[in-house]
């Protein structure tokens, strides 16, 4: 999941629900801030899961 800064929490909550187990939580580099929040029209700072860039 994609997100910013304002909704790491809820991604790490929903991933928690749906997996049962911790994500893996990765900073986006500045260089590489291509996607928006899966949440808000916010750049995404964060992948919250076990996705690659």
């Amino acid at each position: 999941m994609h997100c910013c800064l304002e909704h790491v929490e809820l991604a790490i909550d929903m991933y928690v629900d749906n997996e049962e187990r911790a994500p893996q939580i990765i900073a986006i580099p500045v260089d590489k801030q291509t996607k928006l929040c899966e949440f808000c029209a916010k750049q995404a700072e964060y992948i919250v899961g076990n996705e690659c860039f």
